[in-house]
């Protein structure tokens, strides 16, 4: 007699779990999964931290990876310690933004388009599933950004291939790619289809690079590898050298908005086109899955 009391109890709670089962599966399916791959340990901070910030808030998944570990971005340090510095750097800068990061033990300076980087870029793709993944364009100043972008491209078919590093299971949707932004004219320039403005999560971002004080004191402060400016330790100090990268991060991104304002008021109509203050830009890559423009506006926050 008791237990068939209780039989209804169960089935009725039974359901109640599978409902709550299938709207949690309903809900990680809509989260995207996105990777970022800059070339060095404040690359992909630069470019892409507004719109990391921006996924992050609305719960979708974000991982940057450093495909060089930084050893010998500073004037002073080298090596070992440097690349331990940088790594912890980005670590707390992602805490900052909501989102993972990686940084590969490869020396800064000598990122090459081996047949053994091409799988390591496979692999984090497929291990993170990605939707999305962005990287540097091929025509770029520095050898690390080239070869990060060339890499880029060239897994960006063989995420799906299953006889490719078999030991990770492929993707069954090719991730849509896409380029960061850069000033370089040849063999073309930039040419954004998605401006994301980042004036809601600007001081987020701006906080997230002031935690890369090997940079801070080092090539933005100098811009070159000749001398050091510590980043005082009195608060009135500090607070000066934080105001001055706040100018700095604020003027970068303040460019490209300006630079690509035409393109801000097609996407967001020209009264809010126009107030949009500080934006990142992505370039569709040709490699990868085609979205719509709809669909492309959607995954970057603008529908």
């Amino acid at each position: 007699m008791f237990k068939n009391k209780l039989l209804p109890f169960f089935v009725v709670f039974g359901l109640f779990v599978l409902v709550l089962t299938t709207l949690a599966a309903a809900e990680e399916n809509e989260k995207l999964r996105i990777i970022v791959f800059g070339a060095h340990p404040d690359d992909c901070e630069l470019k892409a931290g507004g719109i990391a910030a921006r996924w992050a808030a609305q719960g979708h998944l974000v991982k940057f990876v450093s495909t060089t570990n930084g050893d010998i971005g500073h004037a002073t340090m080298a090596g070992g310690p440097l690349a331990r510095r940088r790594t912890a750097e980005v670590k707390e800068a992602a805490k900052i933004l909501g989102i993972e990061s990686e940084v590969l033990d490869i020396h800064d300076g000598e990122l090459m388009p081996t047949m053994e980087n091409r799988l390591t870029f496979v692999r984090l793709i497929r291990e993170w599933k990605a939707d999305i993944v962005m990287g540097h364009r091929p025509n770029d100043y520095h050898p690390d950004h080239r070869y990060t972008g060339v890499l880029m491209q060239d897994a960006a078919f063989m995420v799906t291939v299953a006889h490719l590093l078999p030991t990770v299971p492929q993707l069954s949707k090719n991730p849509v790619f896409l380029f960061l932004s850069d000033n370089f004219q040849k063999p073309y320039p930039f040419e954004p289809d998605v401006v994301v403005p980042i004036d809601d999560v600007l001081e987020q971002k701006i906080q997230a690079i002031w935690k890369l004080e090997s940079q801070i004191e080092s090539l933005w402060a100098t811009g070159n590898f000749e001398k050091v400016i510590p980043i005082p330790e009195d608060e009135a100090g500090r607070q000066e050298r934080f105001l001055w990268l706040t100018d700095r991060i604020t003027g970068r991104n303040n460019r490209i908005a300006d630079k690509y304002r035409d393109r801000l008021v097609e996407i967001y109509g020209e009264e809010k086109g126009k107030q949009i203050k500080a934006a990142e830009a992505f370039e569709l890559c040709e490699y990868g899955r085609q979205p719509s423009e709809e669909e492309l506006f959607k995954m970057f926050l603008v529908r």
